[in-house]
């Protein structure tokens, strides 16, 4: 295995360059601060993390939307890094400790279970991008219980790709694609940044080795003057995706702008649930009324690592006021997370 890092490692040398590559994956990032892949190649090649964690980009306004149900006797369920993100108003966890009845689920079909065993309303908070949307749709259309209403907070990665190339900000050459939303969308939503913009892109796995190669796979195309999308993640991702998953999200969901925390309205990144399963819809079935505020904690700058253009360790809440038992911003809460991530593997 060592062998083989090193001569993958060499690889990237012999043909390094001055290159910023963004992956947009909490499991890539995972993976790079675990085996200190920034130290094991060239600093000129650099690896930036994007919007990659689905628990973080979840905007103050839909943590707002969760509680203020939770405060008015409705059970919320949500998955447990939810709990902790916090809105303008506190955090699940806080209406919990308030005596809210929020319930941590590891998957939607235990919130229906839950919804099946008692009387009041249910509320699932629909986190997640397209990897678990598909799970929310088969919900949505197989007729659940009437006390049964999701609040979708699903979001779309390549409208957030393409915001992040067209910004400019962060100046990305270069794209690690996410391997679990590969599986459900496939190769081809990638390919108009390739076209349009000229970047090269690699689908990658999540172990050191997928890693290391996807970036050799990069600055050999950037050496080349190619700019096109390839799949080192071939064992799992093929070129159409999941076609029955994206039948369902085609079913349930319409697309539409929205914003994303650290981001302002992203056009067409959002997953809403369809007219036709308005009965299943919790902004429709709840009057949820929630004050305008800005989406911004002082001193912390979730925001701009969000949008690769900060780390963790430019932050002055980071490692003191801010760190996993004590969250100040959204990065710190999820093991997705970037800030979380930092923490528990340092500065690498």
């Amino acid at each position: 295995m060592k062998n083989l890092s090193r001569e993958i490692v060499s690889r990237i040398e012999e043909i390094s360059m001055p290159v910023k590559i963004m992956h947009v994956c909490g499991s890539h990032e995972h993976t790079i601060m675990q085996h200190g892949i920034r130290s094991l190649i060239t600093k000129e090649v650099e690896v930036v993390a994007g919007p990659g964690c689905p628990v973080c980009c979840v905007p103050s306004v839909e943590i707002n939307e969760c509680v203020y149900l939770a405060r008015q006797g409705v059970t919320i369920t949500t998955f447990g890094d939810m709990l902790r993100v916090p809105g303008s108003n506190g955090s699940l966890s806080d209406a919990k400790a308030d005596g809210a009845d929020v319930r941590i689920v590891y998957g939607i079909n235990n919130a229906v279970e839950i919804a099946e065993k008692i009387e009041k309303d249910v509320v699932f908070m629909a986190a997640g991008f397209e990897t678990t949307a598909p799970t929310t749709a088969s919900e949505i259309i197989s007729e659940p219980p009437e006390n049964f209403s999701i609040l979708s907070c699903h979001r779309l990665i390549p409208p957030a790709l393409e915001f992040l190339i067209e910004s400019g900000e962060v100046n990305l050459n270069a794209l690690i694609e996410p391997g679990h939303v590969s599986t459900i969308i496939g190769t081809k939503p990638y390919i108009p940044f390739s076209e349009k913009y000229g970047i090269p892109q690699v689908v990658a796995g999540f172990n050191p080795f997928d890693v290391l190669i996807a970036i050799y796979m990069i600055l050999k195309q950037l050496k080349e003057g190619k700019a096109v999308v390839q799949n080192e993640y071939r064992r799992v991702v093929k070129e159409e995706g999941n076609v029955k998953a994206q039948k369902l999200m085609d079913e349930a969901f319409y697309i539409k702008d929205k914003q994303w925390r650290g981001f302002p309205e992203i056009p067409d990144s959002f997953y809403e649930i369809k007219a036709e399963f308005s009965h299943v819809n919790a902004r429709e079935n709840f009057d949820i009324e929630i004050e305008e505020f800005e989406d911004v904690v002082t001193g912390c700058i979730c925001g701009p690592i969000l949008r690769g253009v900060a780390r963790p360790e430019e932050c002055t809440l980071f490692r003191k006021e801010c760190n996993p038992m004590n969250p100040i911003g959204a990065c710190m809460v999820s093991k997705e997370g970037t800030c979380n991530i930092a923490y528990r593997y340092g500065s690498i």
